[in-house]
């Protein structure tokens, strides 16, 4: 179910992004979605956790995100649950990204797609750089001494 938080309401998080790559910068960006796409979002259903952003034709798509059919309308009124879905952002900020991965070989991923307080569907992006095993391995020994650390200190006092 959707996680309602000061100001807006998460309804998806990517949280083996931050696992798989290195975030650099962040964006928030609109989406062009159709109307039982929202009614299914607002039902707290979808998933980003295999998504990516892609410059095609101009703009910036989100690719593999699934957005299940809303089931109260009819088969008429349907989407397609993975197709390609547009981002609205300016053209300075698309262009930025796409310079980035085309030049320095990062990705566009995104984080979070949530409601914000005016009702708006909005998708946190990060471009990002991708983490070999080596880094992992050292994110997964910091979070372990972070944790015994602080179990050591509220044992203490």
């Amino acid at each position: 179910m959707a996680e309602k938080t000061d100001n807006y309401k998460v309804v998806a998080e990517n949280r083996r992004a931050r696992y798989e790559y290195r975030i650099e910068d962040t964006w928030e960006a609109g989406l062009q979605l159709t109307g039982t796409e929202v009614k299914s979002l607002r039902t707290g259903q979808c998933n980003i956790a295999e998504s990516y952003a892609s410059s095609e034709n101009g703009g910036l798509y989100l690719i593999n995100s699934y957005i299940p059919e809303y089931q109260k309308a009819g088969r008429f009124f349907q989407h397609e649950p993975r197709r390609p879905r547009k981002l609205l952002l300016k053209r300075k900020e698309i262009h930025k990204m796409t310079i980035a991965v085309e030049r320095q070989g990062m990705t566009i991923v995104p984080l979070q797609l949530y409601f914000n307080s005016r009702g708006l569907a909005k998708l946190r992006l990060a471009l990002a750089q991708g983490k070999k095993l080596v880094d992992k391995r050292e994110d997964i020994k910091k979070r372990e001494w972070q944790r015994s650390k602080a179990r050591i200190l509220r044992d203490r006092g």
